[in-house]
C-alpha cells in the first residue's frame, strides 16, 4: 500500500492550482472569492499559543456573566454608568469581535443603544475593557517589549490573568506575578494556572499593590491596564501612584500603561514628576501586520523606561 507523503511547497502549490484549473468555469470565481474571504484557513495560520489563549478565554467565559464584572465592583460599575456616553464593560480578552457579533445576533449583547426610546434612531455604545485583547497581548510581547528571558514581570490588577497567560505563552519571562485585590478573580486565575500547568512561572498574589514594595523594586516590567481609575477613589489613586513611583526605581526597568501616565495622574494631587521618573519609549504600531489590528486600541498602550 502506497503511503501518502506530505507535499513540499512546490508540490502543494501545484496541487492547489490544479484544483482551481479543474473547477468549472462558473464555480472558479466563487472558489477564488471563498479562498480570499474564508476563515477556514485560520487553523493553519494561528499559532498553538493563540489556540491556548482562546481556550482559556472560553473557560473563563463559562465562569462569568457576560459583562465579566463582579457584584463587589460597585465603584467600577458606578463609574461606567457615569460615563458621558452610554458605556458597557466588554472584556476584550474574553470577547473577540466574532464572539461579540455572534452574541449580538442571538440578542445577548448589543453594540448600539436607542437614542429615543421606541424609535429606530440608534447610536453605537462605548465599550470599555479592563483586560488586553489577544491582539494587544501579542503586540505587547512580540513587538513592544524586548526579550524578557530571565526577567520578572508584574501585572498590577491582574484580574482574569490575560497578561500573565499571554506572558507565559508569548515571552520567556522567568516569573510573571499578578497582584489582584479580588479573591474571586484570584480564584479564577488559579484555576487556569493549574489547568494549563503554568505554575512554574506564574504566581498570583491576593493583595493590594501598596503592600508589595519589594515586588515592585525587583520587577523588570510592570504592566498597568486601566488599573486604578475605575476601582479607587481619587485619594486612593493618588496614594497608589505615589507608592508605585517611590518603589519602581530600578534603572532601565519598563512600565506599560493604559492609558498614558499623563492621563492617569493629571487629575490627581501627587508629587510625581514624570520627567524625573520615566522616559516614554516610542512604539511603532505599524510593525503589527496581522489582519485583526485595532490601531486605536494599540495606540492606548504606552511604554516607559525608568530613569
Amino acid at each position: 500500500e502506497q503511503v501518502r507523503r506530505a507535499m513540499d511547497f512546490v508540490g502543494a502549490r501545484s496541487a492547489v492550482l490544479a484544483v482551481l484549473r479543474g473547477a468549472r468555469a462558473g464555480d472558479r470565481t466563487r472558489l477564488l472569492h471563498w479562498m480570499r474571504t474564508t476563515n477556514d484557513f485560520d487553523e493553519f495560520i494561528l499559532s498553538n499559543n493563540d489556540v491556548v489563549l482562546r481556550s482559556i478565554a472560553e473557560d473563563l467565559r463559562n465562569c462569568l456573566p457576560i459583562e465579566a464584572m463582579l457584584n463587589s465592583e460597585n465603584l467600577a460599575i458606578q463609574k461606567i454608568l457615569e460615563q458621558p456616553k452610554p458605556t458597557v464593560h466588554v472584556d476584550a480578552f474574553l470577547y473577540e469581535d466574532d464572539i461579540i457579533d455572534s452574541l449580538c445576533e442571538k440578542g445577548k449583547m448589543s453594540r448600539n443603544y436607542c437614542v429615543v426610546c421606541g424609535s429606530h434612531k440608534i447610536a453605537p455604545l462605548e465599550f470599555i475593557s479592563h483586560s488586553f485583547s489577544l491582539m494587544e497581548l501579542k503586540f505587547l510581547y512580540q513587538y513592544a517589549l524586548p526579550d524578557l528571558t530571565g526577567k520578572i514581570l508584574v501585572d498590577v490588577g491582574s484580574r482574569l490573568g490575560a497578561v500573565l497567560f499571554g506572558g507565559y505563552l508569548y515571552s520567556s519571562a522567568s516569573q510573571l506575578y499578578g497582584v489582584e485585590m479580588s479573591a474571586d478573580f484570584c480564584q479564577l486565575q488559579e484555576m487556569i494556572i493549574t489547568k494549563y500547568q503554568f505554575t512554574d512561572r506564574v504566581k498570583v498574589l491576593h493583595s493590594d499593590i501598596c503592600t508589595q514594595a519589594s515586588l515592585l523594586q525587583n520587577a523588570d516590567v510592570v504592566v498597568m491596564n486601566n488599573v486604578f481609575e475605575y476601582f479607587l477613589d481619587r485619594l486612593e489613586q493618588a496614594r497608589a501612584w505615589e507608592f508605585i513611583s517611590h518603589n519602581m526605581r530600578k534603572k532601565g526597568s519598563l512600565l506599560v500603561t493604559v492609558p498614558s501616565l499623563e492621563e492617569s495622574i493629571s487629575n490627581l494631587k501627587t508629587d510625581i514628576l514624570l520627567s524625573q521618573w520615566v522616559e516614554e519609549m516610542k512604539l511603532d504600531y505599524d510593525v503589527y501586520m496581522e489582519k485583526d489590528i485595532d490601531r486605536e486600541a494599540l495606540e492606548q498602550i504606552h511604554l516607559y523606561k525608568i530613569l
